[in-house]
């Protein structure tokens, strides 16, 4: 445990957010997403939501400042809705550490499965809501001295 990082790391999520570089993609995927399938690099993170993880998630992680969608989550599939009270969840937390955030760009859920692919991580979670999935794009730490 470290002070002021959230409890809900775990090393390997912590090691992979710190060796991620500019323009590097980190997806969130929802407990029903074929992760092993998709990447090499699947971090675990069974049990925890995506809201919690985004919440410690996004005070360490600058989005790319240089991509107008740093921000992407899969659309539902014809037929199919979005939980409106699971993106309403997920928009407090953007609200509360990045206030003037980009809007959450919606992609096919096959285009999704491509972009994951090429990520540099999967964190796979314990997060039931269907299409809960999300990219979140690194962009430049601020250099403070």
């Amino acid at each position: 445990m470290l002070k002021g990082i959230s409890h809900l790391f775990s090393p390997e999520l912590l090691a992979t957010l710190y060796e991620m570089g500019h323009g590097d993609e980190i997806v969130l995927a929802d407990a029903h997403f074929p992760a092993a399938s998709l990447n090499l690099n699947v971090i675990r993170a069974d049990g925890l939501r995506i809201p919690d993880l985004l919440d410690a998630i996004l005070p360490l992680f600058e989005l790319d400042a240089y991509d107008d969608r740093p921000i992407i989550m899969m659309d539902a599939m014809a037929g199919d809705q979005l939980d409106p009270g699971m993106i309403e969840e997920y928009l407090k937390v953007f609200d509360k550490h990045v206030p003037h955030s980009p809007a959450i760009h919606r992609m096919e859920r096959y285009e999704f499965y491509s972009r994951a692919e090429e990520a540099f991580a999967i964190v796979a979670t314990g997060e039931l809501a269907k299409y809960g999935n999300i990219i979140l794009k690194k962009g430049v730490t601020p250099v403070s001295f």
